[in-house]
């Protein structure tokens, strides 16, 4: 799989985010959902590179879920990050 989606050309700030899985909403706690469409072995291989480039634990990710087209399949990933 090919790194040609990430951008070395600019920096972005880095927000504090936190992988708790907790469903308790606080004030100053935003939900952040990244979702991932595509075949069961593209899913998995994004996964894992994005669990090499330090994003993500693979166990952070839902199952395989079915989606709305035909062999296609998704994951998501559920971030909370600090607002202010």
């Amino acid at each position: 799989m090919t790194t040609s989606f990430l951008a070395d050309t600019f920096q972005i700030p880095t927000p504090s985010v936190s992988s708790s899985t907790s469903t308790e909403i606080t004030p100053n706690r935003e939900p952040v959902k990244v979702v991932i469409f595509g075949s069961k072995t593209g899913v998995n291989n994004t996964i894992l590179t994005l669990y090499k480039l330090g994003f993500a634990q693979v166990n952070e990710w839902s199952p395989l879920l079915p989606s709305s087209n035909l062999g296609e399949v998704m994951s998501i990933l559920t971030r909370y990050i600090l607002t202010n």
